[in-house]
C-alpha cells in the first residue's frame, strides 16, 4: 500500500527523472535523466484477421521503425506492441510476434548501438461474447506467459473489470453507478488480475508495467469531446479522471513497477504517488483521438508516446515511421532542456499552455495532481473512500478555479449538480453495495456480481 507521496513537493516532479529508475532490454534506461520515445503502432487493417499476415506485419513494422531510428540517430527507443483480440486468443501467435520482434531489436542493437526495449500489451478479451469470461481470463494469462517467454521486456494491459456497469452509468450521468464501478468492482478485479500478471512477469524476469483506465476515463474524455461538440460535461470527465487513479494504483500495490502505460493519463498522479517512471501521450495521440491535454502531461513523462497509428503509407514513410520522428524531436527538445538547465522552465510552459484550457487539463497539472494524490493516500487500503474523496477533492479544485477555466453556464450548472450528488453518496462501501448490487444486477444484463466475488 502507498501511504506516502514519493516526492516531497510537486515542484520536484519532472519529465525524464523518476525516483525509482528502471534499466532493462538492450541497455535501455528509463527515468534516469532522459525522456525516451515510445512508438506504438497497429498492423494494416488488411492483415488484422489473417494471423500469418499479422506476424509478418509486425515484423515489417519493427524493421521499418528501426531503420528510421538509425536514419535519425535515435539513441534510445521503446516499441509497444498492442496485441489484438485475435492475437491474444492465440497465445502461440503472440509468442511468435514477440520472438521475431525481439530478434530484430537485438540485431539493430548490436549493429547500430541503439538502446532498445519492447513493451507488449495483452488485450482484455473478457468483453467478447464468443468466449466465456473465465475462459477468457485463463487465455489472457496464457498469452502473458507466452509473450514473457518470447522476450517481452515490459508487459501491460488495459483491463476492463467493472466496465459493464461503468458504461451503463456513464451514458446516464449516474455517478452512483460510476462510483460502484470504479470504487468497488474495478479494484477487486485489478487485485485478482495483477496478482497473476506479476507472478508470470517475475518468473520470466520481465517488468510488470502497469494498467490504464483507458476503458473508463478515456471513454469519458472521448464523449466529452472538444469545445465544438460535447456529448457529456467536461467537469464530469475531469472528475472521472481523478476517480480512475485508485483502480490503476492497484497494479503497483500488487507489484507492478512501471513504466506505466501511455494512455493512462492518470499516470501523472500515479507517478507522484509511486515514484515509478511513466509513459504518457498527448498531442501525439492525435492519430487516434483528439484531446484538450496535448502538452500538460509531457511535463512529467519519462517515456513520450503516441496512440495507435496504423501501418499505412504516408508521404513521409509509414505511419509508425512518421510518428516515431515526431516523438523523437519532441524528446530531443525535452532532453536538451534537461542537459542545459532549462527543464523546469519547459515543464512550466507545458503546464501553463494547457492548465486552464479545460477542467480535464487542470486535474493533470502536477500541483493539482499532487493534492488529489495526497487525498488518495490518506485512505490507503480503502478503495471506495479513496475514489469518493478523490472525486470530491477534484470537484472542489475545479470549483475554486472556475473563473480561470471560464466554464460556460451549462458546465457551471453541472458543477453544482455534481457537487450535490457526490455529497449525497454514502461514505461507507457496504451501504452503497446494499443499494447498488440489486439495482445494477437488474439493469445491466452483462453484470454478474460473482465475477467480482460478491
Amino acid at each position: 500500500m502507498f501511504n506516502k507521496m514519493a516526492y516531497d513537493t510537486p515542484e520536484e516532479i519532472l519529465f525524464g527523472i523518476s525516483k525509482k529508475k528502471l534499466r532493462y532490454g538492450f541497455g535501455l534506461e528509463v527515468g534516469c535523466g532522459k525522456v525516451i520515445p515510445e512508438i506504438k503502432y497497429w498492423p494494416n487493417r488488411s492483415a488484422e484477421e489473417d494471423l500469418s499476415k499479422t506476424v509478418e506485419e509486425y515484423e515489417k513494422i519493427t524493421k521499418d521503425i528501426l531503420v528510421r531510428a538509425v536514419d535519425l540517430g535515435v539513441y534510445s527507443l521503446q516499441l509497444e506492441t498492442e496485441l489484438s483480440y485475435t492475437a491474444t486468443l492465440n497465445p502461440a501467435v503472440s509468442e511468435e510476434i514477440v520472438f521475431r520482434q525481439k530478434n530484430i531489436l537485438e540485431k539493430f542493437h548490436k549493429e547500430h548501438g541503439v538502446k532498445l526495449g519492447l513493451r507488449v500489451t495483452v488485450a482484455d478479451i473478457r468483453g467478447l461474447k464468443r468466449i466465456d469470461r473465465e475462459e477468457a481470463f485463463t487465455k489472457m494469462l496464457e498469452t502473458f506467459e507466452h509473450v514473457c517467454k518470447a522476450g517481452a521486456d515490459v508487459v501491460s494491459i488495459e483491463s476492463i473489470g467493472g466496465k459493464e456497469v461503468f458504461d451503463y452509468s456513464l451514458i446516464r450521468g449516474d455517478f452512483r453507478g460510476i462510483l460502484f464501478s470504479l470504487g468497488v468492482l474495478a479494484p477487486r478485479d485489478m487485485k485478482s488480475l495483477w496478482k497473476e500478471i506479476v507472478k508470470i512477469a517475475r518468473r520470466h524476469k520481465v517488468l510488470p508495467g502497469g494498467d490504464t483506465a483507458c476503458g473508463f476515463a478515456n471513454t469519458a474524455m472521448k464523449l466529452a469531446g472538444g469545445k465544438y461538440k460535447k456529448m457529456m460535461s467536461h467537469v464530469a470527465a475531469a472528475v472521472i479522471r481523478a476517480m480512475s487513479v485508485p483502480r490503476s494504483l492497484v497494479a503497483y500495490e500488487e507489484g507492478a513497477t512501471g513504466p506505466g502505460k501511455d494512455c493512462g493519463y492518470e499516470n501523472v498522479i500515479i507517478k507522484a504517488i509511486t515514484g515509478y517512471p511513466m509513459s504518457l501521450e498527448g498531442k501525439t495521440s492525435a492519430s487516434a483521438h483528439s484531446s484538450l491535454v496535448g502538452n500538460i502531461v509531457a511535463a512529467v513523462c519519462d517515456l513520450w508516446s503516441n496512440e495507435q497509428v496504423e501501418n499505412i503509407r504516408l508521404f513521409g514513410g509509414t505511419g509508425p515511421q512518421v510518428f516515431l520522428e515526431v516523438l523523437y524531436y519532441d524528446t530531443e527538445l525535452l532532453n536538451k532542456a534537461l542537459e542545459n538547465g532549462y527543464a523546469k522552465i519547459i515543464r512550466d510552459l507545458l503546464i501553463e499552455s494547457d492548465k486552464y484550457r479545460d477542467p480535464q487539463a487542470l486535474i493533470l497539472s502536477p500541483s493539482v495532481a499532487w493534492k488529489i494524490g495526497l487525498e488518495i493516500i490518506g485512505y490507503s487500503g480503502d478503495y471506495y473512500k479513496q475514489i469518493l474523496r478523490a472525486s470530491i477533492k477534484a470537484l472542489q479544485i475545479i470549483k475554486n478555479e472556475s473563473s480561470k477555466l471560464k466554464l460556460d453556464s451549462k458546465e457551471k450548472k453541472y458543477l453544482v449538480k455534481l457537487e450535490r450528488e457526490l455529497a449525497a453518496l454514502p461514505e461507507d462501501e457496504e451501504k452503497l453495495m446494499d443499494e447498488a448490487l440489486p439495482y445494477y444486477s437488474s439493469k445491466v444484463s452483462s453484470f454478474n456480481p460473482k465475477d467480482y466475488g460478491l
